[in-house]
């Protein structure tokens, strides 16, 4: 239904459908994602509840987590590409299954950090195979964004030609004193 068309057979509801919904949704708490999507209580009723500013948490806030991963920025590409920055670390994901990758990438990023390194080289192959390339190709990038790893990746991008260029991402690490 369009905005023009909802406009016109809004109605108010009724006291005893304000009631009604206000018992029916008197628990319900949006989650944050939608949070600002949702209506507020119906304009006829007034709220029966406290506002959620005035409701006291004995609950501590919920810790920082780290950033979203980001491309590894120019400069520090340049620097890996011309050889001036070395890579700490590498690891080659070819022949593992998915569920085997996953595990061990995780497990030596955060070997990685606990080293002190601070690039990585993580080498899935191209996946020549298939038109889009191989499943590790497209599925490590995620999992480097997932929130599991966000106390451990700062940036990943596509690695240069002599490191596995299409085939291998850079991996930018976050120093262990910093992670958490």
């Amino acid at each position: 239904m369009s905005e023009e068309n909802s406009r016109r057979y809004a109605r108010r509801l009724s006291q005893a459908e304000a009631e009604l919904w206000m018992m029916a949704t008197a628990d319900v708490r949006p989650s944050r994602a939608r949070a600002k999507k949702l209506p507020a209580a119906p304009p006829a009723v007034e709220a029966r509840t406290p506002p959620a500013s005035s409701v006291v948490s004995d609950r501590p806030p919920p810790p920082k987590s780290p950033p979203r991963p980001i491309d590894i920025d120019p400069r520090t590409f340049a620097k890996l590409k011309r050889g001036r920055l070395e890579v700490d670390a590498k690891l080659d994901l070819h022949g593992l299954r998915q569920a085997e990758a996953q595990r061990s990438l995780t497990a030596f990023l955060r070997r990685c950090q606990s080293n002190g390194a601070r690039i990585a080289v993580i080498v899935t192959g191209k996946g020549l195979t298939r038109d889009e390339g191989g499943v590790l190709r497209r599925v490590v990038p995620m999992w480097l964004e997932a929130p599991n790893l966000r106390d451990v990746v700062v940036g990943f991008g596509e690695a240069a030609r002599h490191h596995g260029g299409e085939g291998a991402l850079y991996v930018r690490i976050r120093r262990a004193d910093r992670a958490r």
